[in-house]
């Protein structure tokens, strides 16, 4: 059960970090505004700046402006990370002046088709913030949608090309079917570069609700999949569960018109993902002994990685064992933040 922090925990620590840049060395994404809404949205609100603590080091101060986004020149501005203070200053300006949801109504459908930028994590913050103002709005999470929008703007990157290979009729099924490929570089936009074929798997689901239960199994299933298969790579592959998971938790603030597109993204960045980061072969894994979810989170807070936080939320979310076994597997698998 989500929880609604009125602490105001939240607000603090979403503030604090606002005069930090989404980025830092020019490539990694700053997690910080998506663990400190995951730590409140599941009652560890006291817990958010005592995390935050130990994550301040990999901050970098907000980036400088360059010109002015406007309705007349966005298209020219978009997927440029130069101007993500220019964005990030658009949509602060059109949460003020708007409803929250209809701004994200309007940019959701531009957007989504760059959904890989910054490794998938722009979404997955616009989910955070989403989840955030559907427990309660405040200034400082308005603030924080604008930033995860202006974020997602900013390094838009799409994909195209890509052939459709068979799937099959579950999610699970279609993840075991992604062929995996290899690129010399460990980068992700190298990486992404040589995907060229995935499964087609709910390409024909139309209605908004049958979506919304694709959507729901993919989730489980990627979740699922991260213990047998997170030793391809304990960081990335967390992203297969992760992004797809913020586009569903965002369904409900969108219009049902919207939520099958959603679905069909989500299901390629999951494979994409999926075949950049697959292992060799899969390894069985038990957990040592079955825990509550609240004994899992409180595992993955004392490990502290920002990574292992975020799977544990999308865990938590899923809600059954083989799930939580998931997040116990990333903790073992992941280095503690120190």
């Amino acid at each position: 059960m989500k929880i609604n922090d009125t602490s105001g925990q939240l607000e603090e620590a979403l503030e604090r970090l606002h005069t930090a840049g989404p980025e830092r060395v020019g490539r990694l994404t700053n997690h910080a505004p998506m663990v400190v809404e995951s730590l409140a949205a599941h009652g560890h609100a006291e817990a958010v700046h005592r995390w935050l603590d130990l994550y301040e080091g990999k901050l970098e101060d907000f980036p400088s402006p360059v010109a002015p986004v406007t309705d007349a020149n966005w298209r020219e501005a978009l997927g440029d990370p130069r101007r993500v203070a220019d964005w990030i200053d658009h949509f602060s300006r059109a949460v003020a002046d708007r409803p929250w949801r209809a701004v994200l109504a309007e940019w959701w459908p531009r957007l989504l088709p760059g959904l890989y930028g910054g490794s998938t994590h722009p979404v997955i913050r616009v989910g955070h913030a989403v989840r955030a103002l559907e427990a309660g709005e405040s200034a400082p999470r308005l603030s924080e949608l604008a930033h995860g929008l202006g974020y997602w703007a900013a390094v838009h990157h799409t994909v195209t090309g890509i052939a459709a290979l068979p799937g099959a009729p579950t999610a699970a099924a279609s993840l075991d079917a992604v062929p995996a490929v290899h690129a010399p570089s460990e980068e992700f936009p190298d990486r992404l570069a040589v995907v060229r074929a995935l499964p087609v798997w709910a390409d024909d689901v139309t209605d908004p609700d049958t979506a919304r239960e694709r959507l729901t199994e993919l989730v489980r299933a990627a979740t699922h999949r991260y213990a047998t298969h997170g030793h391809g790579e304990e960081t990335m592959l967390v992203h297969a569960a992760t992004a797809p998971n913020a586009v569903l938790r965002t369904l409900g603030s969108l219009p049902r018109e919207l939520w099958a597109p959603s679905l069909h993204a989500a299901w390629t960045a999951s494979a994409a993902v999926t075949a950049m980061y697959a292992p060799a072969e899969p390894v069985p894994y038990t957990p040592p002994a079955l825990r509550t979810p609240e004994e899992v989170l409180e595992r993955a807070l004392a490990h502290g990685d920002e990574h292992v936080i975020k799977l544990t939320d999308t865990a938590l979310d899923v809600g059954d064992e083989p799930a939580l076994a998931a997040a116990l597997r990333a903790v073992e698998l992941s280095v503690p933040l120190s």
